[in-house]
């Protein structure tokens, strides 16, 4: 029987009432939004993915040997403490907080621990990306939508990144920012201690007082033309906002290091020239790649979304996003930087061009069921101790790296290197490459890992151990020059790793290269 007038006109009324109960609160759409973003990582991030490449990064395990030393010490680190070639060489640990937790996590939970901490992280950088969103569009479908957007860019620096505590420090201050805009001018004044604590997490700070600078410099004009429509910040503001900008630079000098950490992201763009050049997730996004089409994905729908229902920008707005765009066709790892920034300002965009459903329509008793289903799927892929302990040895060359010996110069593989100084093994390098580009060492071990000049660089270390992968020229080099034998073979993942010992003085010559297929 179809419903009566006055039962029509009451229906919404009731519904409203229920929605806007605690009990419906609790059971909103938020509550299945945030636990399917939890979701995705354990299903769809390779890192997290019954932690297919958890434990390939190699970072990891310098962090921890960092946290480990300044736990047990209680200094922070000035001086290389690891390597050979560069023994002594002034080295700080600029992102020595951040590597506390997953110390900790690791020495309670062992390797689950650094699992469980890498799913906190990322699922906290896309619930913070989903909340802005939210607090733009006041849509729960397109915050939804675009934070998983934003996932599938994050995933290509997720994982056991301390990285990823910048970029939560990076949303607070973007909130802070679009907060400041509604007319909450009070928060800004949370910016100071948020870099106190930013500095101490990882040298990205600086890109938050890049986007700080221009927020207030672009606010600084009063511009009515086409799509743009800003009024120029009041005296007030301003001044409000120059001194917090001040009281930011002056909280950076809160830290173990002083102006040393301040330098730091300096030291990277003039310093490590050849890092930047070569390491992969520094070289520019490929477009057929999965982040690069959603890199166009994300590109097209703001685009797509402006032209349906257009709305009046702010120059700092604009700003932000040319930005974030060209750091990441330029730089494959800056996605993750381009998802946070813009993924918010893409929710607000759809919500407003294609005029989403109201949040109070749904089913509360489905959003629970569906959580619950998230819940359960997080559980299920939670790697057990003994999963992540036969990935670890996939990857890692475990039996052979305790055979060295503090007294040997070992030549190795820069990818073992982190896992050498976690177990007190003296290497050649690592993948600190921050420490090794600076002083040319970087640029020589390129070298003898193609076998060029290869032994007589390794004599002018004084190398008389090397372990590396068979499939490396050096390899090849060492197996067919007198005077080296192998001491051990020990397989992994793609082929084996070798240890070679230095039996006596061997020819500096090169011999013959291996045969092409």
């Amino acid at each position: 029987m179809d419903p009566t007038p006055s039962e029509t006109a009451v229906a919404p009324v009731r519904a409203a009432s229920w929605y806007s109960s605690p009990r419906a609160r609790i059971a909103s759409r938020h509550l299945m939004n945030a636990a399917i973003l939890l979701a995705l990582p354990t299903l769809l991030a390779a890192t997290l993915n019954r932690a297919k490449t958890l434990l390939v990064d190699p970072d990891i395990w310098w962090h921890l040997a960092n946290a480990r030393i300044f736990v047990t010490t209680h200094h922070a680190i000035w001086h290389d403490p690891y390597s050979f070639t560069v023994a002594g060489h002034a080295w700080i640990d600029w992102e020595w907080l951040s590597e506390l937790p997953f110390l900790f996590s690791y020495q309670s939970l062992g390797l689950q621990g650094i699992y469980l901490v890498s799913w906190l992280l990322l699922g906290a950088n896309i619930l913070f990306v989903y909340y802005r969103g939210y607090r733009l569009s006041r849509s729960a479908d397109a915050s939804l939508w675009t934070a998983a957007i934003a996932f599938v860019l994050m995933t290509v620096n997720s994982g056991p990144r301390t990285i990823e505590f910048a970029y939560l420090a990076m949303s607070a201050e973007l909130l802070i920012l679009e907060e400041f805009d509604r007319g909450n001018k009070r928060l800004i004044w949370l910016l100071p201690p948020l870099f106190a604590l930013w500095i101490n997490l990882h040298g990205f700070w600086f890109a938050g007082i890049v986007l700080l600078a221009m927020y207030i410099g672009l606010g600084l004009f009063h511009v009515e033309l086409g799509a743009f429509d800003q009024q120029a910040l009041s005296r007030t503001d301003r001044n409000r906002l120059l001194a917090v900008f001040g009281a930011s630079l002056a909280a950076l000098v809160l830290n173990p290091y002083g102006w040393h950490l301040m330098l730091s992201p300096l030291d990277m763009v003039v310093n490590q020239k050849v890092s930047v050049s070569t390491i992969a997730e520094w070289l520019p996004i490929k477009l057929g790649t999965l982040a690069g089409r959603f890199v166009i994905l994300a590109i097209v729908l703001m685009v797509i979304a402006n032209l349906v229902r257009g709305r009046k920008w702010k120059l700092y707005e604009l700003a932000f996003v040319f930005l974030a765009w060209y750091a990441a066709v330029a730089h494959i790892r800056f996605s993750y930087f381009a998802a946070v920034l813009t993924a918010p300002m893409l929710a607000r965009d759809l919500a407003r061009a294609f005029k989403l459903d109201p949040d109070a329509n749904t089913i509360p008793g489905m959003n629970v069921l569906m959580a619950g289903i998230a819940a359960v799927v997080i559980a299920v892929q939670f790697p057990s101790q003994a999963a992540l302990t036969e990935r670890l040895n996939m990857m890692f060359p475990m039996r052979t790296i305790p055979m060295i010996q503090p007294s040997w110069r070992t030549f190795n593989w820069d990818y073992v290197g982190g896992m050498m100084a976690f177990q007190g093994k003296p290497s050649f390098i690592d993948s600190r490459f921050d420490s090794f580009d600076q002083v040319g060492v970087m640029d020589e071990y390129g070298r003898i890992m193609a076998g060029n000049d290869a032994l007589e660089l390794m004599k002018k270390y004084h190398v008389d151990h090397a372990l590396v992968m068979d499939n490396h020229p050096i390899a090849y080099l060492l197996e067919h020059t007198p005077g080296w034998t192998v001491l051990q073979r020990e397989k992994a993942w793609e082929g084996q790793y070798i240890l070679f010992a230095k039996t006596a003085d061997a020819p500096v010559q090169v011999p013959a290269c291996p045969p092409t297929h």
